[in-house]
């Protein structure tokens, strides 16, 4: 998985369209039956293969896994249910004599694909169908709304499992270190992203949306995500899954302008050329860039020999300059800048950025501005009784194992950083479970010294709310019901309380 995108190489497909039934997010058509909006991708897909032949490769062991005979019996707890966690469950769980302990610190599964995934981008959430499947296997248990290292400790995991598998995502950001970082109106992309999907720990973030001008800093996908909602339409917002406080507080925005602002030149974005690409075909918003920032000059050796470095280029040489901007609402793309400094005095009034390379004044610009998103990166945060790698911001591991001793692995973005799409994790939970597996088969997991149940009775003891699978299905079911009443695909509880609520739970 190390394209940005999924290709199909248009000489090797049989045209047998299994692949587009299959996938679960409705993201593959038949040439012939390209909705409008994609048609440009027919000819994308099939120039991606003239940089990038198909390589056949011996075909990968099909062979189902099985346990071995002296040893039918495994227990794995997997810490966190996002979609790293769920391939990883999935990869155990279809193995004979695997039993899993899905944990997560909310009382709601899927991870980023409930709270990071953009609201509007309802195909792609769709992959939370796949995951309800594999949760829902008799040898898969659910421990929702558990917080390890509060309600039950890692120790305790491991005396009731044979391994634990951390996937704890990445819930912290990389930093800019600049002056007037921490100012009021000052947020970075994953919190603003966690407030406009109702994530619990930020839906009470009220982002001030009074100013005209909303600054983003850095322009990966999910700086992208951020500038089209905030210049959505009011209609646009409802017909998706979006939290209501946002949806009213977008509905009512004063901003009319997002300038995304990068460090390096167009080939160099952090983006993928798909989303550029349909950000660029928004209608009722002008999305610009400055011909000068978009020169012959970013056109080095790295962007000749890089198929996405030149579509990027292409695609940002087709956007006008600002000044020939007509509509009430519009995306800038600014590249080449290094921001400085955020300024104002009890909260943001303006952000200073250097022309990225120049060493005097003149490579500064102002822009005035009320809201500043920092989109640069995230990072995980250290756990109790697990070694952290500052500098990756990740846990340190060995190719999925952590480096405390056998037992303990981990996938996602606490393992590799946030980096690739969804699919991405399949591949990674297939290397650590392998890993696991091996370990397991040489005798290196030893038996663990209580039974599963000795976890529920520790949470009974300590008086811990835990949310099961059935008692999920309960909270979805009133989310999709609250959604039908409103014609709304879902609209979410957004604190703990509220969704323990649902149950009729203690609060």
């Amino acid at each position: 998985m190390s394209a940005e995108q999924l290709y199909i190489d248009p000489e090797a497909c049989i045209d047998c369209a299994a692949c587009m039934w299959e996938c679960p997010v409705g993201a593959i058509h038949d040439e012939f039956d390209l909705p409008a909006h994609l048609e440009d991708y027919k000819e994308i897909n099939a120039e991606y293969f003239i940089d990038n032949p198909l390589e056949v490769r011996d075909p990968m062991r099909t062979a189902r896994r099985q346990l071995p005979e002296q040893r039918p019996q495994l227990r794995v707890a997997v810490v966190g249910s996002g979609p790293s966690g769920c391939y990883a469950v999935d990869q155990l769980s279809s193995i004979t004599g695997v039993e899993v302990t899905l944990i997560d610190k909310l009382p709601t599964p899927y991870g980023l694909a409930r709270s990071g995934v953009a609201p509007d981008h309802l195909a792609t959430k769709g992959i939370a169908k796949m995951f309800a499947k594999i949760i829902r296997r008799p040898n898969v248990r659910c421990l929702f709304n558990i917080h390890v290292g509060t309600d039950i400790t890692m120790a305790e995991l491991r005396e009731t499992h044979h391994a634990v598998i951390l996937a704890t995502g990445a819930d912290a950001d990389r930093k800019l270190g600049i002056d007037g970082e921490g100012l009021a109106g000052s947020y970075s992309a994953r919190e603003f992203v966690a407030w406009y999907n109702g994530h619990p720990d930020h839906a009470g973030l009220e982002p001030d949306l009074s100013a005209e001008r909303v600054v983003i800093i850095g322009n990966g996908n999910v700086a992208l995500d951020a500038a089209r909602l905030l210049v959505a339409e009011p209609d646009a917002l409802r017909a998706s899954d979006m939290a209501d406080h946002a949806v009213a507080a977008l509905s009512t925005s004063a901003v009319r302008e997002v300038v995304v602002v990068a460090r390096r030149g167009v080939a160099d974005a952090a983006y993928s050329a798909s989303e550029f690409a349909a950000l660029c075909q928004l209608d009722g918003v002008d999305v610009v860039a400055h011909p000068d920032e978009i020169g012959e000059d970013v056109t080095a050796d790295a962007v000749a020999q890089s198929f996405t470095g030149r579509r990027k280029l292409e695609l940002a040489r087709t956007l006008p300059p600002p000044e020939t901007s007509a509509s009430t609402r519009r995306i800038v793309f600014r590249y080449g800048l290094t921001p400085e400094s955020i300024g104002g005095e009890d909260r943001v009034e303006s952000v200073t950025f250097r022309r990225t390379g120049a060493e005097d004044d003149s490579g500064l610009e102002t822009l005035v501005t009320g809201l500043v998103l920092r989109a640069i990166g995230y990072r995980s945060s250290p756990m109790p009784e697990v070694p952290f790698d500052d500098i990756a911001g990740t846990i340190a591991h060995d190719e999925g194992r952590i480096v405390a001793g056998p037992g303990i692995y981990c996938v996602g973005w606490a393992k590799r950083g946030p980096t690739g799409v969804i699919g991405t994790n399949q591949v990674c939970a297939a290397e650590t479970t392998e890993k696991l597996l091996d370990d397991f088969r040489d005798g290196k997991l030893p038996e663990p010294a209580q039974e599963p149940t000795h976890v529920d009775d520790l949470l009974a003891e300590r008086g811990t709310a835990v949310v099961r699978h059935h008692e999920w299905l309960t909270i979805d079911a009133a989310e999709l019901k609250r959604g039908q009443d409103v014609q709304r695909p879902r609209v979410k509880f957004v604190s703990v309380d509220d969704l323990l609520g649902t149950l009729g739970a203690p609060l």
